[in-house]
Order: C-alpha cells, then sequence, then structure tokens
C-alpha cells in the first residue's frame, strides 16, 4: 500500500495551492460539474472557470497561463454526444468505437492546447486513453501485478474479436463457460453480457441490452436475459465491430442474498471512499437496479473470514498506482467467494461519482465528499509516493451514504460516465 499524508494538508516539500485559478472542462448542466464547483466554493477559493466540451469538440476552447485544468466525464449531454458517437439517440449501444477515437483526439489536442497556453492539466491526459480501452487497462493492470479475472483480449497483441464465433472459440481455448462480454470502450455496463454456457453446449446471457426487431440496440434500466445461442451471437455480432473485451466471470461474494462488490475511490493513491454495491443481477450498477450494501458488514465478513480490511484497500491503491497519471480513480472491487480474495474489474476515469459519501476514517477525507477531497488534495500540490503501510484505513465505514438512486424499465444512454 503506498502512503499519502493527510488530505487538506500540503506534502512536505511541496507547496501548497494558496488560490488555484481552477478550470473544469466538463457540461455546464452536468451535476458533476456542479459538485465540483460546490466543494471549490466551500473551500474558499476563486469561482471555477467552465470550459464546455462542445467547445472543445468544436476547437473554441480558450485556456489562460497560470490555470489548472480539470477534466470532467463528458456523459449526459445529447449534443456532446453526438459529436463524439455519432447518433442523435442517446440510448443506443454502438457507437462507442467512435466516441473512443473521437475522445482521445480530442483530449489530446485540449493538452496541447492547455500546454500552449502555459495552464497545466490535473491528470495526464494519455492516462484516460488507456482507462477507456478495457483490454489496455487489463494489461496495464496485469503487469502492475493486480489481481484480475483472467481474460484472453488483454493487451494490445490480443487477437480480435470480430463476432460471436470468435468469442466461442476464445471461450473454448480458454476453458471458460462463464464470461463477460463488454464493450472495450463501454462505460456504466453498456453493452456488457454475462455469458454462461454448459456441457450440453446450451448458452444464455444477462444484459441490458434491448434489440430492436430490426437489429438495433438500446441501453436499458431493466435487466433481461437472453436464452438462446442465436440472440447472444446477435447481439455480440452486432457490437463487435466497437471492439470486444472478454473476461472470466469470477464468483463474487455475497451480503444477503445478492451478489456484492465495492467502488473505492483513490486519491493521491489513498483509497479515500468505499461503497458496496449489491444485486440479485451480475451487473451491480445503480441504475439497473443494484442497491447500497453495509460496508460494516464487508469489514466483518472480511475480518471473519481471517483476511484484512486494509489489504482489500491495498488492492485498490496498486490499481491506482498503475495508472500515475492520474490523481483520482474509482476502482471497482470485485470480492470472491467466502471475501478472502478480492480482483479489480475495472479502473474508472471518472469514478467519483458518489454524492453524499464521506470519507473512511484514516484516510484524510473524514467528512469530505469525493469532490471536497480532491479540492483538498489540489490544495496540497501532488506527494511524492513511497512504499509504506497505511494505519488507519480498517475501521468504520463512510458516515452518510448517498440514497440509493431508483430505477424504472425505461431506456438509458450509454452515458461516458463510468
Amino acid at each position: 500500500m503506498t502512503y499519502s499524508p493527510p488530505l487538506g494538508h500540503p506534502h512536505p516539500g511541496q507547496p501548497a495551492l494558496a488560490h488555484p485559478r481552477l478550470v473544469v472542462v466538463g457540461n455546464p448542466a452536468n451535476r458533476r460539474v456542479a459538485f465540483f464547483r460546490d466543494a471549490v466554493r466551500a473551500a474558499g477559493l476563486p469561482e471555477v472557470r467552465i470550459e464546455p466540451w462542445l467547445d472543445v469538440l468544436r476547437g473554441g476552447a480558450r485556456f489562460h497561463p497560470g490555470e489548472t485544468v480539470r477534466l470532467e466525464s463528458p456523459g449526459e449531454d445529447p449534443d456532446v454526444d453526438r459529436l463524439l458517437r455519432g447518433t442523435d439517440d442517446p440510448t443506443r449501444v454502438e457507437g462507442t468505437g467512435r466516441w473512443y477515437e473521437a475522445f482521445t483526439a480530442a483530449t489530446a489536442g485540449l493538452a496541447r492546447s492547455v500546454g500552449d497556453a502555459g495552464a497545466v492539466l490535473v491528470d495526464d491526459p494519455a492516462e484516460p486513453a488507456v482507462l477507456f480501452d478495457k483490454r489496455l487497462a487489463h494489461a496495464r493492470l496485469r503487469e502492475a501485478g493486480v489481481p484480475v479475472p483472467d481474460s484472453p483480449t488483454s493487451g494490445p497483441a490480443a487477437p480480435p474479436v470480430r463476432g460471436w464465433a470468435d468469442v466461442r472459440s476464445l471461450m473454448t481455448a480458454s476453458g471458460l463457460r462463464r464470461v463477460f462480454v463488454k464493450l472495450a470502450h463501454g462505460s456504466s455496463a453498456s453493452g456488457v453480457l454475462a455469458v454462461e454456457t454448459n456441457a450440453a453446449g446450451r448458452v444464455q446471457a444477462t444484459t441490458s441490452v434491448e434489440r430492436s426487431p430490426d437489429g438495433r440496440l438500446f441501453n436499458s434500466l431493466r435487466v433481461r436475459r437472453y436464452t438462446t445461442e442465436r440472440e447472444v451471437a446477435a447481439i455480440v455480432d452486432a457490437l463487435a465491430p466497437d471492439g470486444l473485451h472478454v473476461e472470466r466471470w469470477l464468483p463474487k461474494a455475497a451480503q444477503g442474498g445478492r451478489v456484492a462488490d465495492l467502488r473505492v475511490v483513490v486519491i493521491d493513491g489513498c483509497a479515500t471512499h468505499a461503497v458496496v454495491r449489491t444485486s440479485r443481477s451480475p451487473m451491480t450498477n445503480l441504475h439497473l437496479g443494484g442497491t447500497r450494501g453495509d460496508l460494516g458488514a464487508v469489514r466483518a465478513a472480511v475480518s471473519a473470514a481471517g483476511g484484512r480490511w486494509s489489504d482489500a484497500l491495498g488492492v485498490c491503491e496498486r490499481a491506482a498506482d498503475a495508472f500515475p497519471g492520474m490523481r483520482c480513480v474509482g476502482v471497482d472491487l470485485l470480492p470472491g467467494v467466502g471475501w478472502r480474495r478480492f480482483a479489480v474489474g475495472e479502473v474508472n476515469a471518472f469514478g467519483d461519482l458518489l454524492p453524499g459519501l464521506t470519507g473512511l476514517p484514516g484516510s484524510g477525507a473524514e467528512g469530505m465528499d469525493t469532490y471536497a477531497a480532491q479540492v483538498a488534495a489540489l490544495l496540497r500540490g501532488k506527494p511524492a509516493r513511497s512504499p509504506a503501510t497505511t494505519g488507519g484505513l480498517a475501521t468504520d465505514e463512510p458516515r452518510s451514504p448517498a440514497t440509493p438512486r431508483t430505477t424504472d424499465t425505461t431506456r438509458t444512454t450509454g452515458s461516458s460516465a463510468t
């Protein structure tokens, strides 16, 4: 595990930023932008300046010397989504390959503009290009020694997945009967299929993808099951042009009869916030019917199994360390059955949207939400990292878990917010 000094205090040898001129590249009406602006105001700092993603994508963004520029998710804006994905329907699943190309080109151009203006970026723009390709991110984690599910598509040299026939072949060659098939550039469980096969060759998949009679794919808030290979193959074949990632479906621990995983926010190498997500389906995303679980019960289960909660957080910190250019990431932590082993499902560039959730005791983020904690981190400057053990992360849960979101059965957008 790595060490970071308490949030809100400058790291030894690193001067605090007394009055940073902060700029957010985001969608002005987005709640993420609002949360960050609120945190900046609460810290008594000058008002944040907003550069809309629309201006960035149209080449009209401007920056100034001395500004500190933070990138927010470009999701949840239909005009931005139209420019990135080339579709007028934000609920459509297809188009993530085009989204990725447009997003990475935009961030590369943004980095040049920021540098030419004498401003600085909070994060290295090369890191989201890896984080938003599940094949590359998986390989980065694996090479860093972070436990991850086995995957036959990990890394740039892995064979491309051109359709269901390739998925079937990879499963057979790898000895996998249960896999997750994911869009390489997807987020928010968009396009994810939990695929199961048996010895008799039967295939079924659980997913939030809704397939229309004409073959188009839509994101839905209702998780459904396709029980024939023909149906599963049709969906996978339609998704394949955008790029696919295949990985072992790890059996997860349960809480209250529901499968459970965790989203852990890591800021400057220190796990600061954690929330348990439980579900009756393989996908625990809150917008798909997942609910907030009991973090205290998780800690108790880990301890009863002979493990240490601090070790679970340490897995998340190691995952964050694999992306050193990111000040903040959200790590999806997968607890194995029995609560003794943990693996990392994904690392999210924009994984900090946990409204109302305050920091873990001992993290230095007590009483702060994820946005306030990031503002405090910016004020103290970026810490130098050195291997050490952390002391106070093994006890209490956040004080104010956020209210679970309600769901219905309407279609939903495949937002780039992870």
